[in-house]
């Protein structure tokens, strides 16, 4: 609709926010958001189940949008390292190889890593607006910028629609707008002041680094070489969450260990215990206490092969489906690989991926292990790259990214810092190694990072 709007109606939408940028003050539907439910999963009778989604004014949007082009340069870079949630050049592989190199390395030199994962209730909706206007002004944003955003709230309304009919508007006092572009830059300086007053002394000593926490967004890792210390900086970060009227799910935090041999990890928040756990599922990747990422290729694994067998009637041996759609299955289904950057691709591991992959090929191709058709026969009768070449031409390219940036970024301090002590490394098992596999060496990839030739795909 914006789009086809012309020069003549994006030069009154311009006048329009100019208005609301001098006045303070905005369209009443810009304030006003419908919710609109969308079924989870579960019996379709309990509330519970179903998820709101509200949908805004698109003029109110992008205005909203150009607001958040104003306040990210400001609170940007006062937002601390650890959080990677909604900013730019960030992402969730960060997060998942700062703690995968952080395992990695702890268990090489026989550190125990004391981790609480924590969940929060509905944090996103429960951020008072009152308390967000004083983080916004110690983070910088003042004056008429900040007025604008808060001529977005003064008076927020929503309403219901189901089945095509809309309930009463009701006022909404607390929570952040959803589908707003402000919200998550918002909520990631919420989130950073939260973590940054409930910060200690406590936390991991990682080479010259003292890691005390990781974020993405509200998937928080509070991290300390000693129970004790977990404890502390557990019932910080509790309190300075009630302070903004958050909570800590019980239910759905654990504690988990990370040691050579097993140790108890007794955490409360309140009077409840949580769950100590082996293993935890955490940005969608798989750890465990054990520092091992068998159980996560494992799990992938057997999740391909589940759908695998889902699809072999309908799409596998379906001789109506042709083989280029039944390729287009494939490259949907297999080649997605969330999270390889920190995986350690041992024989092993090579193997079962390869095994996976060539299962699913080789009904594609028609032929069994029984007909002895080499696997590099059947990629190139299909015109198929081998998921292995994928996933290593991916690592490099990470790894470059990685040797690029700037001085003063986690994962690239993480990767180059060493744990104090001696070294107890299992074969196979850190990143250095992985990246002799590709016979290059240390400082090779620096030089060839800097050089940015793990930019573009061979």
């Amino acid at each position: 609709m914006l789009k086809a709007m012309g020069v003549g109606g994006l030069s009154w939408m311009t006048r329009l926010f100019n208005i609301a940028w001098k006045s303070g003050t905005v369209p009443k539907e810009w304030q006003t958001g419908v919710v609109v439910r969308l079924f989870k999963k579960g019996d379709q009778r309990v509330c519970a189940n179903y998820r709101g989604i509200t949908l805004l004014s698109p003029p109110g949007k992008v205005y909203s949008k150009v607001l958040e082009r104003r306040v990210r340069p400001i609170v940007e870079p006062r937002i601390e390292e650890e959080q990677c949630g909604f900013r730019p050049g960030c992402g969730t592989t960060d997060q998942l190889f700062t703690l995968s190199r952080i395992i990695e390395g702890a268990w090489e030199y026989a550190h125990p890593v004391y981790m609480c994962f924590v969940d929060l209730e509905k944090a996103y909706d429960r951020v008072p607006q009152e308390k967000l206007w004083e983080v916004l002004r110690e983070y910088g944003v003042r004056g008429s910028l900040l007025g604008a955003i808060q001529s977005l709230y003064a008076q927020s309304e929503s309403c219901v629609r189901v089945l095509g009919s809309k309930s009463k508007a009701f006022p909404v006092g607390v929570g952040l707008r959803q589908g707003c572009a402000l919200s998550p830059i918002l909520f990631a300086v919420s989130m950073d002041r939260i973590s940054r007053r409930s910060r200690g002394e406590e936390g991991l000593q990682f080479g010259g680094l003292r890691i005390s926490s990781l974020l993405f967004a509200d998937d928080v890792v509070l991290m300390a070489s000693s129970v004790c210390d977990l404890q502390l900086s557990l019932e910080r970060f509790a309190v300075e969450c009630e302070a903004v009227r958050m909570r800590i799910s019980t239910s759905k935090s654990e504690a988990m260990v990370l040691s050579r041999k097993p140790m108890d990890c007794l955490l409360q928040v309140g009077n409840v215990s949580l769950p100590q756990v082996k293993e935890f599922k955490y940005l969608g990747v798989l750890f465990t206490s054990e520092g091992k990422m068998e159980c996560e290729f494992g799990r992938r694994i057997g999740a391909v092969g589940a759908v695998l067998h889902l699809l072999y009637r309908t799409v596998v041996t379906k001789r109506e489906l042709s083989r280029k759609a039944k390729l287009s299955i494939y490259r949907s289904i297999f080649v997605p690989t969330y999270g390889h950057e920190g995986w350690v691709m041992t024989e092993r591991t090579r193997s079962r991926v390869q095994a996976a992959e060539m299962g699913f090929l080789r009904r594609v191709a028609g032929v069994s292990l029984k007909d002895r058709v080499r696997s590099s026969a059947i990629l190139e009768e299909l015109g198929v790259e081998p998921l292995l070449l994928c996933v290593e031409r991916s690592q490099l390219m990470w790894f470059g990214h990685l040797v690029r940036m700037p001085p003063g970024r986690l994962p690239r301090e993480v990767f180059q810092a060493r744990p104090a002590g001696k070294s107890c490394k299992r074969p196979n098992s850190s990143q250095g190694l992985n990246l002799i596999l590709f016979k290059f060496a240390q400082h090779d990839l620096k030089t060839l990072g800097s050089k940015n030739a793990f930019c573009q795909k061979k």
